[in-house]
């Protein structure tokens, strides 16, 4: 059971969530007492999947789209009257694996960066009237890169990091904090099917991680919760590993 005090009277708008993390921070967030309206593409069902869920409103959107995703902020932060919590993550769609830090991954980066910070823009001036203003950026799955490709994730982050610090040194006089969690080998729908195909992806991700297994995404959801709530208010423009410890290749 959660606390559903802890996040009482905030309104929050969570990013890719029909499913995998997405749906278990959803899911944590009302269960500690937070309205939610979760956004997903026109063919992730969002809207049926969460359609008997008290607490949680499913909204379509197109997530690879930035005029889209700011006008689905704005939105969001009319129908629940005002927002408090913004979680970005988007469904970026690759052909293959990223193995390196070459042209294919810098275009990843690009996207996903005009993507948050097209959401980050929308919500700056509601946040702003919050009480306890948060945005938690989410970070690329180890299941996009490949056994060999240690060095593109690491790249990948450094780019969520840099981006998130520059969100907080924004927001901090305002109250509003900036973090990310990058999390490792995470058994969303996406990783699973990729795991499937890779057998040998989804071992090297074990092995890597010092808890020995693939992590859950309400292991990611634990920590959204944290970065949500007033536990978090003097932790801003850093990010949290989730990947159980992380080892040396």
């Amino acid at each position: 059971m959660g606390d559903p005090q802890r996040l009482y009277g905030l309104n929050a708008l969570v990013l890719n969530a029909a499913d995998g993390i997405g749906e278990a921070i959803a899911r944590t967030l009302i269960k500690h007492g937070a309205t939610v309206v979760a956004a997903d593409t026109a063919n992730s069902g969002v809207e049926q999947h969460y359609h008997s869920v008290k607490g949680i409103t499913g909204k379509v959107c197109s997530l690879t789209d930035t005029d889209s995703v700011s006008t689905l902020v704005s939105e969001s932060a009319q129908a629940l009257g005002s927002l408090d919590i913004v979680v970005t993550d988007f469904p970026l769609r690759l052909e293959a694996l990223l193995s390196k830090a070459d042209k294919a991954l810098e275009t990843v980066i690009k996207q996903r960066a005009s993507l948050v910070l097209a959401a980050y823009r929308a919500a700056l001036p509601h946040l702003k009237k919050s009480p306890a203003g948060r945005i938690i950026n989410l970070g690329l799955l180890r299941s996009f890169f490949t056994v060999d490709g240690a060095d593109a994730a690491a790249r990948a982050e450094q780019d969520l990091a840099d981006l998130t610090r520059a969100m907080a040194a924004e927001t901090g006089e305002h109250g509003i904090t900036a973090n990310y969690i990058q999390p490792g080998g995470v058994m969303t729908p996406e990783s699973r099917d990729t795991f499937r195909r890779n057998e040998g992806l989804r071992d090297y991700c074990i092995k890597r991680s010092a808890s020995r297994r693939i992590g859950e995404p309400v292991d990611v959801a634990k920590v959204a919760l944290f970065l949500a709530s007033d536990d978090s208010a003097f932790v801003s423009g850093t990010g949290i590993a989730v990947d159980g410890g992380r080892l040396d290749d």
